[in-house]
């Protein structure tokens, strides 16, 4: 009876070790890599079907037009728009949006304001640059997603991101009065915008004099005489202002962001508004127009394990993530 108490116990032991052995050795699920689809790249940077671009590209800083192979331009991008020591999937996902914002500035536009360029490092036109800020976190991200495009019906998406959606993301026509239809992709959607963002992006106060506010609204030919009231007028599905009334005057939020200062006025989601004495004070959430991707939000997402494709799944509705050139 021994023997046999034995011979069970030595069995289950052997099994033990077997199933703790598989299950070591047992690969994690991997997500596919985006498929090769053959994408329209335009033929003024074109150098083949499948084959990297080159772009010409206005630096703003110097007045020079230099001639970069795409990836290599992109580091910068990523460089000059994303903290270069964060999570490399954070880096990854705003690498993708890059590159498909520059395809589809040069599809839509067919090239920069600035002759002899595709391009431009001029943040009111393109996107911002930062070539000194390129490290080995950056490079990697860039080369893990190399060639990778965001598409929606075989057609490059409008990249929209910005620094903290507020805890929502909006839709176009409510963060960036977009006139044209709301692309099918965009969703107002939870954003889990990181807790280690600054705290006056997350949650921020701002007083203008009324003589700053009446020049701004002069300058969008709204004139008034005085401010003596100011509130939130209509709002977006994500509970952004679309509007703002001042003295029952209306006008549209995100216009009036941009004149008086969009970085002082950091969004469009308010949560007060109040004109007292001479001055206009706000208080609101987030930072950026709130369309598209949540950097804070992508750094949270990377934090918590999700690969940058599924980062960019995550705020856009409906798109696949494709390789437009290896």
């Amino acid at each position: 009876m021994k023997r046999r108490r034995m011979v069970g116990l030595v069995i289950l032991i052997v099994l033990l070790i077997l199933v703790t052995s598989c299950a070591r050795d047992r690969v994690p699920e991997q997500r596919p890599a985006p498929e090769m689809v053959r994408l329209k790249i335009p033929e003024s940077i074109s150098r083949g079907q499948g084959k990297e671009p080159v772009l010409k590209v206005y630096v703003k800083e110097t007045g020079d037009i230099k001639e970069l192979p795409f990836e290599e331009y992109l580091q910068g991008v990523v460089a000059g728009e994303m903290k270069n020591d964060w999570p490399e999937e954070a880096l990854a996902a705003q690498a993708i949006l890059a590159r498909t914002f520059v395809m589809e500035f040069v599809s839509k536009k067919g090239g920069s304001k600035y002759e002899g360029a595709h391009v431009s490092t001029d943040i009111e036109e393109a996107q911002a640059w930062n070539q000194q800020a390129v490290n080995d976190r950056v490079k990697k991200a860039v080369e893990r997603t190399r060639g990778e495009v965001a598409i929606h019906n075989n057609n490059y998406i409008k990249a929209w991101f910005h620094a903290h959606a507020g805890g929502m993301t909006a839709s176009a026509k409510e963060g960036l009065a977009f006139e044209e239809d709301e692309p099918p992709y965009i969703k107002v959607t939870k954003s889990p915008d990181s807790p280690e963002a600054p705290e006056d992006d997350s949650n921020w106060t701002v007083s203008f004099s009324n003589q700053e506010v009446m020049q701004v609204l002069g300058d969008m030919d709204k004139e008034v005489k005085e401010i003596r009231t100011a509130k939130v007028g209509k709002k977006g599905p994500s509970g952004r202002a679309i509007t703002l009334k001042f003295d029952g005057m209306e006008v549209s939020a995100p216009e009036f962001r941009i004149a008086i200062d969009s970085t002082k006025m950091k969004s469009t989601l308010i949560d007060s508004m109040e004109a007292e004495g001479s001055k206009l004070t706000i208080k609101g959430r987030g930072y950026g127009h709130g369309v598209g991707m949540s950097q804070w939000g992508a750094y949270a997402l990377a934090k918590d394990g999700k690969k940058a494709e599924e980062i960019v799944e995550y705020y856009f509705e409906g798109i696949e993530i494709v390789k437009a050139w290896e």
